[in-house]
């Protein structure tokens, strides 16, 4: 079993570094375990509470439980993925049932902040993109999937994503193996990723 992880800025492209490598290995042979799936359960908190909610800072993730659940593939176990809802902050009482591939992709903004999550880790991935372009895929994505308005979303920039982007996530570069620049786009990156996974499955049979 392959752990990859795809850390980066929100809205670097790390969703469509993840397609383009699933869609380059064989089919059933990848789960991904998104980190957003294990933000702390917040739905017990009022309206106005929720709103001031970082979800940029470390402590937002549930890391112990991702950490084990990780451990459970390794060892061969089904594991119960959390389902997180950004409109309420809260965990719906079902989950998603993942099993242990041969692949396992492990992606998330703050994924190389946590030292023993990247201990288990056989490659560290950074997708890397200019600080305009991400901003305007976080509105895109915020006004559709999320249901904030624009001022809401540049406010919520300003104060949470890009100071913490800055002190968290952007040093985590130093951590990688591979830095992917212009995210998604960068084809030839993703592509020497993939090879490099294609290498080590074709190595364990």
């Amino acid at each position: 079993m392959l752990m990859i992880g795809i850390a980066g800025g929100s809205g670097s492209g790390k969703t469509t570094v993840v397609n383009k490598i699933i869609k380059s290995l064989p089919k059933n042979s990848v789960a991904v375990i998104s980190q957003d799936s294990y933000y702390r359960d917040n739905g017990h908190l009022s309206a106005d509470e929720r709103a001031k909610i970082n979800f940029d800072h470390p402590s937002s993730i549930e890391f112990k439980l991702l950490i084990e659940h990780l451990d459970m593939l390794k060892a061969g176990k089904t594991i119960p993925m959390p389902i997180y809802s950004y409109l309420t902050c809260a965990r719906a009482k079902e989950t998603i049932k993942i099993k242990p591939e041969k692949v396992i992709i492990v992606e998330g903004i703050l994924i190389l902040t946590n030292p023993r999550l990247r201990q288990r880790l056989d490659i560290k991935t950074y997708v890397d993109a200019d600080n305009d372009d991400r901003l305007m895929r976080i509105i895109r994505r915020d006004i559709e999937e999320r249901g904030r308005s624009l001022r809401d979303v540049l406010e919520h920039y300003e104060k949470f994503v890009k100071p913490m982007h800055l002190q968290f996530i952007e040093p985590t570069k130093r951590y990688a193996d591979i830095i992917i620049p212009q995210g998604g786009e960068n084809d030839i990156a993703i592509d020497i990723l993939a090879s490099w996974i294609h290498l080590k499955l074709n190595s364990e049979n």
